[in-house]
Formats: C-alpha cells, sequence, structure tokens
C-alpha cells in the first residue's frame, strides 16, 4: 500500500493547481468587469467634476497630457478645482432638484410598496400551479419597450385620452382633470414602471417562509391579522429592504418618466443632469451632479449591506450551539 501513495499524491498536484486557476479567473473575470465598466467611467467623472467648464473641445479644463511627462502632470493637478461642488451649494436649482428626487423617490417607493406586498402574498399563497402564470401577469410588460409602454401612458393620460373618458362615463369627475405636466402623472409612471422590481423580492421571501410558524401562532391563539404583523412581515423584511433598494435607487435618477409626463416647473436630478450636459454644455458641473448623487445612493446601500451583515452573522451565530451539540450529545448516548 506504501507503494501507491506516491502516485496518489502526484495525481492531485495538477488536479489542485487546475483549481486554483480556476478560483482565480472566477475573482479575475468580474474584477476585470468592474473595472473596465464601472471605476474607469467613475473616476472619468470624478476628474471631470473637478474641471472648469470652457469654449474648448473638449469643453472643460484641465486636460491632462502624458506627453509632457511630470510637467504635464503637475499643471493638470494645479487646474483643478471645486468651483462645481460649491456651485451646487450655492444655487438654489441644484439642491432643489435634489430635495425633489428624494420626495418623489420616497413617496413612489411607499407607493409601490403599498401596492407590491398586497401582490406578493397573493401570488405566495396561490395554489402552485398558478403562481408562474401570476408572475407571468407580473413580468409581461417588460416585453415591451420602455419608451413604447411611457408613450402609451401619454395617450391614456391626455385631456381626451382613456383614462378621463372612463372617469366621465362612471360620474367621477364632471370635466376632465389635466394629468400631463403634474406629479400624479409621474407617480403613475413610476409605480407603473418600477412594479415588478418590488414584486418579485417580496414573493421571494414570502414564498420561501416556513408556514409552520403561522400555524403554530394560530395553536397558541393569535388571531391571524396579529400573527401577519408579528410573524410574515418580520420574516419577510429582506425582501422588503431589497424592494425598495431596487425601486429607490433608480427612482431617484429617473430622466425620461419626469420628462415625458411630468413638467418643467421643477425638475428632478436626472433631468438637471441632462440639461447642464447637453443644453449648457457644462460638463463639470453635470459630473459633480451626478458624483453627490452616487454619494446620496451609497447611504441606503451601506446600510443594506450592514443590516445584511448582521443577519448572517446572527444566522451563523443561531446555528453553532446546534453545530457543537450534536456530536457532544450523541457522544452521551451510549
Amino acid at each position: 500500500m506504501n507503494a501507491f501513495r506516491p502516485t496518489s499524491t502526484i495525481s492531485r498536484q495538477p488536479r489542485s493547481s487546475g483549481r486554483s486557476l480556476g478560483n482565480w479567473l472566477v475573482i479575475l473575470v468580474p474584477a476585470l468587469w468592474l473595472v473596465a465598466f464601472f471605476a474607469v467611467p467613475f473616476l472619468t467623472v470624478l476628474k471631470l467634476s473637478f474641471s472648469e467648464a470652457a469654449l474648448a473641445l473638449p469643453p472643460y479644463v484641465p486636460v491632462l497630457d502624458l506627453s509632457e511627462g511630470w510637467t504635464g502632470l503637475r499643471d493638470f493637478v494645479s487646474g483643478l478645482t471645486l468651483d462645481g461642488y460649491r456651485l451646487l451649494f450655492s444655487d438654489q436649482l441644484y439642491w432643489m432638484s435634489y430635495l425633489r428626487s428624494l420626495t418623489i423617490a420616497l413617496t413612489s417607493t411607499a407607493i409601490l410598496l403599498l401596492i407590491g406586498y398586497p401582490l406578493a402574498y397573493g401570488i405566495a399563497r396561490a395554489p402552485r400551479r398558478v403562481q408562474p402564470i401570476l408572475m407571468i401577469g407580473i413580468i409581461l410588460p417588460f416585453l415591451t419597450a420602455f419608451l413604447i409602454r411611457i408613450y402609451a401612458w401619454m395617450n391614456i393620460l391626455q385631456r381626451d385620452g382613456l383614462l378621463n373618458e372612463l372617469l366621465l362615463a362612471l360620474g367621477i369627475v364632471s370635466t376632465p382633470p389635466v394629468w400631463i405636466s403634474t406629479d400624479p402623472a409621474i407617480y403613475i409612471g413610476m409605480v407603473y414602471t418600477y412594479l415588478p422590481f418590488m414584486v418579485l423580492p417580496l414573493y421571494a421571501s414570502l414564498e420561501r417562509m416556513d408556514h409552520t410558524l403561522l400555524e403554530a401562532a394560530s395553536d397558541l391563539g393569535c388571531p391571524r391579522w396579529k400573527s401577519f404583523w408579528l410573524v410574515t412581515v418580520p420574516l419577510s423584511g429582506p425582501g422588503i429592504v431589497a424592494g425598495s433598494l431596487l425601486c429607490f435607487i433608480p427612482i431617484m435618477g429617473e430622466f425620461v418618466i419626469p420628462d415625458l409626463l411630468g413638467g418643467s416647473h421643477s425638475m428632478m436630478i436626472g433631468q438637471t443632469v441632462w440639461l447642464e450636459f447637453f443644453d449648457n454644455r457644462d460638463w463639470p458641473v453635470a459630473s459633480a451632479l451626478a458624483i453627490v448623487m452616487l454619494l446620496v445612493l451609497l447611504v441606503p446601500i451601506l446600510l443594506y449591506q450592514r443590516l445584511q451583515t448582521r443577519e448572517m452573522a446572527a444566522e451563523a451565530a443561531a446555528r453553532t450551539p446546534r453545530a457543537t451539540a450534536g456530536p457532544a450529545q450523541a457522544g452521551e448516548a451510549p
């Protein structure tokens, strides 16, 4: 048997080296993807945010010229400025755009949660054979292009559109109200567009919930409404947080919906970035707006990551006593 030991160790080495190469590739490919499509564009925008607008091509200064060596690098660093960021906090247009975007994003997310939770709960409690059909009904609007759906809502919300005709036919209103270029139209577009992003995480949390906990609560005399608030809602907490973030983050920077369905009396931050970048040709200010918005959106992401870390640590701590108690109990049994 000793003669076979060297052979077994030799045969293991190529397998371990191949496995290590595969592990490196698994790490390297996503890292290169993030560097190419996130880090490089982010650093470019960050650099533009410290520049100044100029009537030139490109429309900003300073421009880094590596052919001049250290002299060019020194001139480039000395030419960077914080004027773009100072303008953001001194001009009412910009911080009002942030405040409006934050208000619309929070309100839309709350409406989406109020509508999406009953939908996800109903789908999760439906029979197994019906659940895929119901989920297809939620995802079905994604089969149509985003712009076509928004243009359809523009026709529906016109003064002589389908919504006003329905309201007049039901006798709810006597004169057709104005929907286009109002905040209700923006909220309608946001809720319609981002509803699947709220329903899918909620359904995933509710579908894998342990229903024996509800049965245990019922056996202990807990009413159904109380068991819903004390058992179902806390267990679906990760889905609530995930769905809220999936809706809040893109709504915060939304441009198409407020531009087509809303008015120009007060713009969201996405519209302001578009205005500065394309109309005013002020790339540094537009880049500063984007950087500040990114920093604002990092706060809920970091809070969610911290919450997830705590939950994973709590689950690991809950499993540890069971894992250590098992062998001990097995040893005491004889």
